[in-house]
Order: structure tokens, then C-alpha cells, then sequence
């Protein structure tokens, strides 16, 4: 990357972009932060961005090398406005491609693994990042993290089955690696903690971490479609209750060496995450 290029962070507000943007401009390099309110982010050019708004497309890409794609929230369709973007993108000399995904959507899956599966023939460098079920979730603006501060409670339809939640810190430290590395990975990484943990763990957790008592509801895979119907639209509650019916089975169950082997250094533990984020909190 010379001192010219920019990489461009889409989401540079959100949980992931906003920290892969503070950690690149920490080393050094020229950020863009894309958001829909063009927010300062510390050494980042702020930039408009707005996944639904073509007309922001072009000029966001304005002396960008590199792109961190954070699909839009929510969106059961993303390819249909991501992938002219994507082609606007290559046409405009984006050589790299960085996609977050996540470790439930294989390559070709639903929704953004239909980004994921063009992806290597749209950039001639690229990776897609498929984090497990971030840790952030308990300690952020999740609605887990919500009902944790409101009732001491977290619900799910998981049972006993285990994830191997990943700090969103980690996340970051690999899209780094991935978007200024000298290659590229050009691959799917799936990034997890060091540790499985059910539900009942991670209350347990917070429980000892914070001195306020957190406990596990477990709802039937009906009840969390119903409660989630009441947010979100039935189509997405019931695909939302789905993957933690897939945690129940066992889906989510596995750790990888991923962000060891991209940074050099072990993945945080949840406990460590939550010792941090109530400090700083």
C-alpha cells in the first residue's frame, strides 16, 4: 500500500469497522470511514456512505486500493446492492476485497454468502471473514446486552450448546492483517475465542465479573421466534431463532487457530473482554 491508497471502512461506526479503522490509522495507514452520518472516527476521513444510496457509491471510492465490506444490517437480500457496488468497486482500481461474514453462512449460503461466492472473481485479493457469535453481543447495544443491564437475564433458544464467541477486538486485528498484509489471504477464515462456553457460562461469567446476577432463560425455538416477531419481521426472527436452534445442535461448537496464526498472538477470552469493556465502561 503506498502513503496515496485508502482503505476504505464501510461500517466504520459499528462494532467491527469502527474498530479495524481505529486499528489501521494506529499503524499508519489511510482510512476513509464510511458511515451514514459521515462520522469523525480518530485519523479516519470521514466519508457518506450509505448501502441504499447509490449516489454515494462513487465518490466514497474516490483514491480507494482496499475495501472492508460490512453488509447492511438485516438485509435477508445484500447481493442485490452489493454487488454492483462490488463491480463499481473494481472498476474504480479496488484490488482488495475484505467481507465480513459470519461462521453460520457458508460460501453460496444465504444472504451474504452469496457476496462471499463472488467475491474471487470480482478482486484479484480478497478474504471473507466468518466470525463466530461475537462477545461483544454481552456487553454492547445487543439486545442480550439490553436485557443483561435491564433484567439480569439473557434468553435464547441455544439449551446447553456451546459457542466459541470471539472478541470483536480479534475480528479487527485479522481484517488488518487480511486488508495490508503483502498477500492477501484470498480464502475464508473462521475466527472464534480460545474457548466454548454455553449460555449458561457466559452468565455465569458475568455473574462473577460484575457482582450482579445473570442468569441463562431457556425458550423453546417458538418461543424465541415469537418474542424476536415482536422486533424484527417473522422471516428474520424465525431465520434468527433458527441459528440458535443450529447452537443447540451443536453448530457453533469448535474453536480455530485463525487469529493466532493471522496476528501472532492468542484470542482474548470472554472473561478478559468483560474485565476490559466494565472498566472502560
Amino acid at each position: 500500500m503506498t502513503t496515496a491508497d485508502a482503505t476504505l471502512v464501510i461500517g466504520a461506526t459499528g462494532t467491527t469497522g469502527s474498530r479495524t479503522a481505529a486499528q489501521l490509522t494506529a499503524a499508519g495507514h489511510r482510512v476513509r470511514a464510511a458511515s451514514r452520518q459521515a462520522t469523525v472516527v480518530d485519523g479516519a476521513e470521514p466519508v457518506l456512505f450509505d448501502w441504499y444510496d447509490p449516489a454515494t457509491h462513487t465518490a466514497a471510492l474516490d483514491g480507494v486500493d482496499r475495501v472492508y465490506l460490512v453488509p447492511p444490517v438485516g438485509d435477508p437480500d445484500p447481493a442485490a446492492i452489493m454487488l454492483p457496488f462490488l463491480r463499481l468497486a473494481r472498476s474504480a482500481g479496488v484490488h482488495r476485497a475484505v467481507l465480513l461474514s459470519s461462521s453460520a453462512v457458508p460460501e453460496g449460503g444465504p444472504a451474504v454468502g452469496t457476496v462471499h461466492q463472488a467475491l474471487p472473481d470480482l478482486f484479484e485479493q480478497w478474504a471473507v471473514l466468518r466470525p463466530s457469535w461475537f462477545m461483544q453481543n454481552f456487553t454492547g447495544a445487543h439486545a442480550h446486552a439490553h436485557s443483561i443491564r435491564a433484567e439480569g437475564v439473557i434468553r435464547t433458544a441455544t439449551e446447553g450448546g456451546r459457542v466459541g464467541f470471539v472478541d470483536a477486538e480479534d475480528i479487527a486485528a485479522v481484517a488488518v492483517r487480511a486488508l495490508t498484509d503483502e498477500q492477501a489471504p484470498d480464502t475464508d477464515l473462521v475466527l472464534t475465542g480460545p474457548e466454548v462456553l454455553s449460555h449458561d457460562e457466559i452468565a455465569a461469567t458475568i455473574t462473577e465479573v460484575t457482582g450482579r446476577p445473570v442468569a441463562h432463560r431457556r425458550l423453546s425455538y417458538e418461543q424465541m421466534r415469537d418474542r424476536l416477531t415482536a422486533q424484527v419481521p417473522v422471516e428474520f426472527a424465525a431465520m434468527l431463532a433458527g441459528l440458535d436452534r443450529a447452537i443447540a445442535e451443536g453448530a457453533e461448537d469448535r474453536v480455530t487457530d485463525t487469529v493466532r496464526r493471522l496476528t501472532g498472538r492468542p484470542p482474548h477470552t470472554f472473561r478478559a473482554v468483560l474485565e476490559r469493556e466494565t472498566r472502560h465502561g
